[in-house]
């Protein structure tokens, strides 16, 4: 049986971002102008390489967090895979802050609670009320291999969030939950990943933004 393919595609900049608001799923009011010409770039460079080598990237499997800024980035990109049906998975959702300190301005985070410790302890409560780093890697790695599961040999698309992809490198590199590497996503970027066998998985690229070239 051929490998299955996972394509993990980082949402474009998003709105909460520039506002510097933390920015749940509660709160996520989708893209910003610049996040919306980085994912019509990424459309526009995925229908290119598809016309250049037919069906080179497209997905069995189309899937979106429930964060406006994932389905966004989808809905713009969706026309350069073949314009698949698109499926909504939460597990798939970026690192839940808990309604408490979801859509609070970061500078009001940092003066009530600090500089919290994110590398060391992945059962702490970085977020007071939100979701564990310990518990946001098991919902996104059961997410993941509930899908893989489900479509051996396919091709996965993934609009996702830098998290995700983290987590999903360190389930796939059998790496620390915290610490020893650390990465950093870029907005629409392409990383991919593939399940070989049992066990097994290959990198084969990480932050490709080729397409990114000169938009600002």
């Amino acid at each position: 049986m051929s490998s299955t393919r996972v394509i993990l595609i980082r949402h474009g900049e998003s709105q909460v971002a520039v506002d510097k608001i933390i920015g749940g799923f509660r709160t996520c009011n989708g893209l910003s102008d610049l996040g919306r010409r980085q994912a019509t770039a990424l459309g526009e460079r995925l229908a290119y390489e598809n016309e250049q080598v037919p069906d080179s990237l497209c997905p069995t499997v189309f899937i979106a967090s429930h964060f406006a800024r994932a389905q966004e980035t989808a809905q713009l990109i969706a026309h350069g895979i073949g314009n698949p049906a698109l499926i909504t998975d939460p597990e798939f959702g970026e690192h839940d802050p808990g309604p408490l300190c979801d859509g609070m301005p970061y500078s009001d985070f940092l003066e009530k609670f600090g500089h919290r410790n994110w590398e060391t302890d992945p059962y702490d409560e970085t977020y007071p009320g939100g979701e564990t780093v310990a518990a946001f890697q098991l919902r996104v790695g059961s997410a993941l291999r509930r899908v893989v599961d489900a479509h051996p040999g396919e091709t996965i698309v993934i609009s996702c969030h830098a998290g995700v992809i983290d987590t999903c490198l360190r389930y796939a590199l059998r790496a620390a939950p915290t610490g020893e590497f650390e990465v950093h996503t870029v907005n629409t970027s392409v990383t991919e990943i593939a399940h070989v066998r049992p066990g097994r998985w290959r990198l084969v690229r990480y932050n490709d933004t080729g397409h990114l070239l000169g938009i600002q």
